[in-house]
């Protein structure tokens, strides 16, 4: 039987634990055998089994919306009783000694926290490699990368050690290892959750977001986010607008995720999807003027205030010297050590061109009527861990590229405008590897962009669980 807990959704397991037809430490005691067996994917950071269960004697029963439902962090998000590692040497120790409120909400909620999970350091990390403190595997293969950097949470999500989780997406950190690992991976409007407590990046993109292997169960944990109801809204396909912007999103992407691409495409036509073939002009050129200008300025400001705020015995020259990637540590030494970015430049991607950006994609929604815009959620599908170099560069179509910008690609602008952003999974690939389409909506349409995942997913029949 405890072979069978781990691949019950969130949904069903709350019903099941608030009926009492399923005992939470039987439950538990599933998901903690289950993390033990496939210990060697490396899903985790902090996870002390004696912890979790000693967690289920305290107080009466788990009642809230979650009654007494697993979850996991990725480990940016502070917690009061485990260290928040931020998956870098300097940090491995560090124990900011509260819950970030988003925490806070899912314990109120009588959620039970199973650990801290992997990610890339700092939050730059696309692979799931970390030379600190290793590499995770992916569910679907365990030789090839998760994505970053809530890789760990993905990884974790779709092996069935956990149902559900908060990683946290600047751009693109949960929808891509989402993608990657064959699960959902949610991105909120920006400003929808509360930050604080969370190590940051870049106020103006950071935003944590929730993973789970069902859109529904996205829907439970957003509303405990936001403090909401469950938003029940059932949105009818047939008829639907969506866009579907070929210019840039579907440049120079692989042949597997294009076929996965088109194959969802062809699935929503056949439900009465309208599909609207328009781009989103200048697209790229609009992206590039905002990204990494605001998060090179913002990335140290925010973690030295960050670091400063909880009474760290460390500084952010600390942090960076310490760093155990060297690509990471590389960027973020530059940017300590000389002024990459000029207060200026900051202020005219902040002041003018992220609402240029915004503009676009308002008046795209505006100007076609669609209600959400399909992407492939990543040119490219996961990669072997063992292809040398692969941290800094892949093949993709016979060319060498870049591996961060170009897993990033597709996430990236609905990033810097503010969007929600939904990958859900639409096949796997010919290799046995997920792939996933991103749908993004209007500024603060998060529920209904919701409800639309939700139709989409059961259109499909889902992917087949790993084997592992």
């Amino acid at each position: 039987m405890s072979e069978e807990l781990h691949w019950l959704s969130a949904v069903e397991a709350v019903a099941r634990l608030r009926e009492g037809s399923l005992k939470l430490a039987e439950y538990v005691e599933a998901l903690l055998e289950r993390t033990e067996r496939l210990a060697y994917l490396n899903t985790y950071i902090t996870h002390d089994p004696a912890q979790v269960r000693q967690s289920l004697t305290r107080g009466p029963r788990p009642s809230g919306r979650l009654f007494g439902l697993p979850f996991a962090l990725k480990d940016a998000i502070d917690t009061a009783d485990l260290p928040t590692t931020a998956a870098t040497p300097a940090l491995r120790d560090w124990r900011p000694g509260r819950n970030a409120p988003v925490a806070q909400r899912l314990l109120d909620a009588g959620g039970t926290l199973m650990g801290k999970q992997a990610m890339g350091e700092l939050s730059f990390g696309i692979t799931g490699n970390n030379p600190a403190f290793g590499t995770v595997g992916n569910p679907y293969n365990p030789r090839f990368m998760v994505g970053g950097s809530s890789g760990g949470t993905a990884a974790g999500i779709a092996a069935g050690l956990v149902p559900v989780g908060l990683g946290a997406d600047t751009g693109g950190s949960a929808r891509i290892p989402a993608a990657l690992c064959g699960c959902v991976g949610f991105r909120p409007s920006h400003g929808r959750y509360d930050q604080q407590g969370v190590v940051p990046i870049s106020s103006t993109r950071d935003t944590v977001g929730p993973l789970a292997r069902t859109v529904t169960d996205i829907r439970l944990i957003d509303a405990i986010c936001t403090a909401a109801p469950v938003d029940d809204t059932v949105v009818d396909l047939s008829g639907l607008r969506i866009g579907v912007p070929r210019g840039y999103f579907y440049e120079d992407i692989d042949d597997e995720v294009g076929s996965a691409t088109e194959y969802m495409l062809a699935e929503l036509a056949a439900a009465g999807v309208v599909l609207v073939e328009q781009d989103v002009p200048d697209i790229a050129t609009l992206n590039e003027r905002v990204s990494f200008t605001i998060v090179l300025y913002e990335a140290l400001r925010e973690l030295a205030a960050y670091l400063y705020q909880h009474g760290a015995p460390f500084t952010v020259r600390d942090v960076v010297g310490q760093m155990a990637g060297p690509a990471e540590r590389e960027t973020l030494a530059s940017v300590l050590d000389h002024d990459v970015v000029s207060a200026a430049d900051y202020r005219e991607a902040l002041v003018i061109h992220r609402p240029a950006l915004q503009k676009a994609y308002g008046s795209y929604f505006a100007d076609h009527d669609v209600a959400a815009i399909l992407v492939p959620t990543t040119p490219a599908t996961a990669r072997s861990h063992q292809e040398p170099g692969h941290d800094r560069t892949i093949d993709l179509n016979g060319q060498t590229v870049d591996t961060f910008f170009t897993y990033i690609r597709n996430c990236d602008p609905a990033s810097n405008a503010g969007l929600p952003a939904l990958t859900v999974p639409s096949r796997l690939t010919s290799s046995g590897m997920p792939a996933g389409v991103e749908l993004v909506g209007p500024a603060f349409s998060d529920a209904r962009l919701l409800a639309i995942g939700e139709a989409v997913e059961r259109l499909l029949p889902g992917l087949p669980k790993p084997v592992l």
